[in-house]
C-alpha cells in the first residue's frame, strides 16, 4: 500500500512539473493554484468542516496533504476522527481525546474528484496569468510593442507579445485595425500600438493597432532621437493606413531643421519608417501656427500656392493653385487633399486660378506683400505719388472692364 501511494504521488508530482512547463507563471503563485486545486478536493472528500493543511515543496519534490482528526474509541465521523488503533500507528503515544495530523491519501480521491481538481487547477492557473498580464500591461495605452503573429481568427489576428517579466502574452489585432493592403505571415515580427487593455475573464486582454496615426509618432520617437529628446516636436498626424501619411513637425530650436532631421541622411530615418509601414509613403511638413502657411506648408508637394482665403467662423479655406499643379494638389483620387485637412484640421477647398480669379483686394494684397520693407524709408513723396497712381488706374480699368457685360458676352 505504501509503495502505491508513493507512486501516486510521484506521478502527482510528475504532473505539476508537467503543467508547470506550459506555463509562464512564477513558482510561488503556481503553487499556490496548486494548494487551491488540492483544498477543493480534500474538503469535497472530508466535508467543509475539514481543517486542511497543504505543504508544497517542489525543490524537494514534496507534496503533503494532512486533516486534523480527534482520536476515538469507535469512529463514527470519518472527516473529522480517527479510531485509536490507526492513530498510535500514526503516533504511538497518542490518547483518546488526543488530535492528530492525518496525511491523505491520494488513493482516497475518486476519479470524478481528481478531474475536478484538474479542471479548479487549469483555471486557478488561467486567472493567474490574466491577472500578470493586466498588471504588467495596465497604463501602457499608447506604447509600441513588438509581437508575432501567432495565427488569424478569422479576419482578425492574434499576436504573440514579447514581455519584461514574462515570456508570453497574447494580443488582438482588429480587422478594422490593420491596413486594407496589409498582410502578415505566421510568425512575423510587427510592432504594434497598444490601444486598450482590460481586466476580463473571457477574451483577448489586449487590444493592438497598425492604423492608429499615434503608431507614427511612436515610431518617429524610436527612429529620430531628436524626436525622443524633444528638440523636435510631432505637432499632428494624418494617415490613409497602408497609402500615406503626413506628419507636421517643429523643432524647438533655431538651429534645427525639423522635415531635415526627420528624413534624415539619404532618407534613411524615414525609409526605416516606410518599411515598417508595409510602404505607406510618408511626407514631413512645417508645422506653423499661421493657418495659412501652415496649409501652404502641408500642400506639399504642390509649391505654386497663389493665395489662402480662410473662413475662420466655420473653419474652412479656399486654396488657389497655379493651373498646372491642381492635380498636384489635390492628389490622386483626393488623398493630398484629404490628408491636409485632417492634419490641419480645416475644411480645404482647391481651386485653380482659372477657377478663383483674382479679386481687386487680392490685386492690393499682392502690391502689398511685392513692396519691400527695406525700400518704404529710401522711397520719396513723388515715387509714392506715382506709385498710388498707378494702382489706382489698374484698380479702375479692371473695375470697368468687369462692369462691361458686352466684356463678358464675348468671353462666352
Amino acid at each position: 500500500m505504501k509503495h502505491k501511494t508513493e507512486e501516486k504521488r510521484e506521478s502527482l508530482q510528475n504532473s505539476i512539473r508537467q503543467m508547470m512547463g506550459h506555463t509562464d507563471l512564477p513558482e510561488d503563485v503556481f503553487v499556490k493554484a496548486i494548494e487551491d486545486a488540492l483544498r477543493v478536493i480534500a474538503l469535497r472528500h472530508y466535508g467543509p468542516e475539514a481543517k486542511v493543511a497543504i505543504d508544497i515543496q517542489l525543490e524537494e519534490e514534496k507534496i503533503k496533504c494532512t486533516v486534523p482528526k480527534r482520536v476515538v474509541n469507535i469512529m463514527r465521523d470519518f472527516s473529522t476522527e480517527i479510531p485509536i488503533e490507526e492513530a498510535q500507528k500514526l503516533e504511538p503515544e497518542a490518547k483518546i481525546g488526543d488530535t492528530v495530523e492525518v496525511e491523505i491519501n491520494p488513493e482516497e480521491f475518486g476519479r470524478i474528484q481528481a478531474q475536478l481538481g484538474r479542471q479548479i487547477l487549469l483555471g486557478k492557473l488561467r486567472e493567474a496569468e490574466r491577472e500578470q498580464v493586466y498588471n504588467e500591461f495596465e497604463g501602457r495605452e499608447g506604447d509600441i510593442v513588438v509581437g508575432y503573429l501567432q495565427r488569424y481568427d478569422g479576419p482578425n489576428a492574434i499576436v504573440d507579445l514579447e514581455r519584461t517579466d514574462v515570456l508570453r502574452a497574447e494580443a488582438l489585432l482588429p480587422a478594422s485595425q490593420i491596413p486594407q493592403t496589409h498582410r502578415y505571415n505566421r510568425g512575423e515580427a510587427i510592432r504594434c500600438l497598444i490601444l486598450d487593455v482590460k481586466n476580463e475573464v473571457t477574451g483577448e486582454q489586449i487590444i493592438v493597432s497598425r492604423t492608429h496615426p499615434d503608431l507614427i509618432t511612436m515610431l518617429c520617437e524610436q527612429e529620430i532621437p531628436e524626436v525622443f529628446e524633444g528638440q523636435v516636436r510631432v505637432m499632428a498626424v494624418a494617415r490613409e493606413p497602408g497609402y500615406r501619411a503626413k506628419v507636421a513637425v517643429v523643432a524647438t530650436e533655431e538651429s534645427i531643421d525639423a522635415v531635415g532631421t526627420c528624413v534624415g541622411v539619404r532618407g534613411n530615418r524615414v525609409r526605416a519608417m516606410v518599411q515598417e509601414l508595409r510602404n505607406e509613403k510618408i511626407d514631413f511638413v512645417d508645422w506653423n501656427e499661421d493657418p495659412t502657411v501652415y496649409i501652404t506648408n502641408s500642400l506639399k508637394p504642390a509649391k505654386q500656392i497663389r493665395r489662402v482665403e480662410l473662413n475662420e467662423e466655420n473653419m474652412s479655406a479656399i486654396v488657389v493653385v497655379a493651373d498646372d499643379e491642381l492635380s498636384l494638389a489635390i492628389g490622386r483620387r483626393g488623398q493630398n487633399a484629404r490628408l491636409v485637412a485632417k492634419l490641419t484640421g480645416w475644411n480645404i477647398d482647391i481651386k485653380s486660378e482659372t477657377e478663383a480669379p483674382a479679386t481687386l483686394d487680392n490685386i492690393f494684397k499682392n502690391d502689398d506683400d511685392d513692396t519691400p520693407e527695406d525700400n518704404e524709408e529710401d522711397t520719396t513723396d513723388a515715387d509714392t505719388n506715382h506709385i498710388e497712381e498707378k494702382v489706382q488706374t489698374e484698380a479702375d480699368t479692371n473695375i470697368e472692364v468687369n462692369a462691361d457685360p458686352s466684356d463678358e458676352t464675348d468671353d462666352s
